[in-house]
């Protein structure tokens, strides 16, 4: 029997997903098909099995992967000079400026309102970033950088819903202000996340602020 190179393995499975991911941008979760992924990745579909045994696997590998990327850009966020900068530049690179992610999140919303099974997977998902978010703010709450006052599992499913909303905003106006909406942006989560004594001065226009390099990097 040959044995299984598990470097190799993992690559051939980065790719498969690559390809899955460029399919379902195209034509949805419910329209791509595990035969468009195939053709997306060279492979046949007996070879496909070798890897992932159904199109939901590979929803699933895909979910994990999108954890796993938004746990380390938490880790930047909570490790910034003002989490809450840190937190609207995180937005704004990754929900009003990156297109793949607003198809996926629309569709995939849509697909779970009609497919119980994908529901479960949406659910899976959203639980495990909820849990994400309500650790990142008792974090900053304890540092002192969000108000104290809110409760974390409460505020985490607002911001959620705000990143929701962010991701719907290019595609219902494809000619929005991304700089504009990103300042009334910064300026709703100073309001709702600082401690009361912090937003008088957080709350003036960025170009009146003091400078505080960030630690979290922008994607170029």
């Amino acid at each position: 029997m040959r044995k299984v190179d598990p470097v190799k393995h993992e690559q051939k499975r980065g790719e498969i997903l690559g390809a899955a991911i460029r399919c379902f941008i195209k034509d949805g979760f419910r329209g791509a098909s595990t035969t468009d992924i195939c053709t997306e990745a060279g492979i046949s579909p007996g070879h496909l099995y070798h890897y992932f045994p159904s199109k939901e696997a590979i929803i699933e590998a895909m979910i994990d992967l999108g954890l796993a990327h938004a746990a380390e850009r938490f880790g930047k966020i909570i490790e910034a000079d003002d989490v809450i900068e840190a937190l609207l530049v995180d937005i704004e690179d990754n929900s009003l400026r990156f297109r793949p992610a607003q198809l996926l999140n629309l569709d995939g919303l849509a697909e779970a309102a009609r497919n119980p099974e994908f529901a479960k997977i949406i659910e899976r998902h959203t639980a495990a970033v909820r849990r994400m978010w309500s650790d990142f703010l008792r974090r900053a709450q304890e540092q002192g950088r969000v108000d104290s006052g809110l409760d974390p599992d409460a505020t985490a499913n607002i911001l959620i819903a705000l990143i929701d909303g962010s991701r719907a905003m290019p595609i219902r106006n494809p000619k929005l202000d991304i700089r504009q909406s990103a300042e009334h942006l910064r300026t709703m989560l100073v309001r709702f996340l600082s401690p009361p004594e912090a937003q008088s001065a957080a709350s003036k226009p960025r170009h009146q602020r003091p400078s505080r390099p960030l630690k979290l990097v922008r994607k170029r």
